[in-house]
């Protein structure tokens, strides 16, 4: 029998098959950046993996089996907040944080925040 890897095609999907403590973690993360985010951004499946877009790419985030991560697009938004993620491990746009632990809400609400203007200022080009 051949093995399927199927891509999820709502975020309720990927998050159905993400395995608990990563699943509550990654609740959380999408629950900040619900509430963070204006009312048009909408939450899709891209890359594999849950997104919101607004304006464009907002960020994505994802668990792994070690770790869970939220992807940027940007990393001037890493030099941004540097002091705040310092604990954090962080890469070309990525933070990488464990799969039990949610980066704190009002953190995570302050990079939303920030992303979105980026978002429009780049739209208002």
């Amino acid at each position: 029998m051949k093995k399927q890897s199927a891509v999820p095609k709502t975020v309720n999907q990927y998050l159905a098959a993400v395995p608990e403590p990563a699943r509550s973690t990654l609740k959380k993360v999408r629950a900040a950046i619900r509430s963070a985010a204006p009312a048009e951004a909408t939450d899709v499946i891209s890359y594999g993996m849950p997104m919101f877009k607004y304006k464009g790419m907002l960020m994505g985030y994802a668990a792994y089996r070690k770790h869970c991560s939220l992807f940027l697009a940007t990393s001037s938004l890493l030099e941004k907040f540097k002091s705040e993620l310092s604990r954090y491990q962080t890469s070309k746009g990525t933070i990488r944080f464990p799969i039990d632990q949610p980066l704190p809400a009002s953190l995570m609400k302050k990079i939303v925040k920030a992303r979105v203007a980026q978002n429009r200022q780049k739209q208002d080009r």
